[in-house]
């Protein structure tokens, strides 16, 4: 198992890499959860997919996708668009609430947000533990790396249950919130502590 942090700038170096994500992210997200997403060529992709992200990717040494994760910087700018979870609070994204923080969504050079995080189908309950660990052990320290001191995220409500497990101080950001008949929860992430 390796895990990988992409960008535009390092994408020619790992092949299918990049383009096997964005097909995984298609089999979990539209395919086997029904979400309504933009598509192209059996991938999943959306306006938050640009140069200014990166992809954290657990794969296998002949590239199969096991995990994944997409990070921004909170001061991105694509068109109307900035980050998820702000451009939910402004009311662009109609398939997320715009109450979903207890303040103003950050912004800031140290602030990036964690979005589209997912384990594949494929990976059999036992191994998804271990894999979830490498995925967000190797997101801090990308997010680290970037100059994040904090990052935001959109999870499932039932962080509390395993976010000791990881090693990651996480506090939550807003309500729990039903999506999709899933209870939600923003988060933060405070790399701060531990940040070089």
């Amino acid at each position: 198992m390796q895990t990988t942090t992409l960008s535009f700038e390092n994408l020619h170096n790992h092949g299918e890499l990049f383009a096997n994500m964005l097909r995984a992210r298609r089999d979990l997200f539209i395919e086997r959860n029904k979400w309504d997403l933009p598509e192209a060529m059996g991938m999943e992709y959306d306006q938050y997919d640009t140069p200014a992200s990166r992809w954290v990717v657990v794969h296998d040494d002949l590239g199969q996708v096991l995990a994944g994760n997409r990070l921004t910087p909170t001061t991105a700018r694509c068109g109307i668009y900035s980050y998820m979870i702000r451009d939910a609070q402004k009311g662009l994204l109609d398939t997320i609430p715009s109450h979903l923080l207890y303040d103003e969504a950050p912004v800031g050079e140290t602030v990036w947000e964690s979005s589209r995080c997912f384990v594949t189908q494929k990976v059999p309950l036992h191994l998804r533990r271990p894999i979830y660990f490498n995925l967000v052990q190797e997101l801090a320290r990308a997010a680290r790396s970037l100059g994040a001191t904090q990052c935001l995220a959109l999870l499932n409500a039932n962080w509390p249950l395993w976010n000791k497990r990881v090693g990651i101080d996480m506090t939550a950001m807003g309500p729990v919130m039903e999506i999709d008949g899933i209870k939600n929860q923003v988060i933060s992430m405070n790399f701060a502590a531990n940040l070089h």
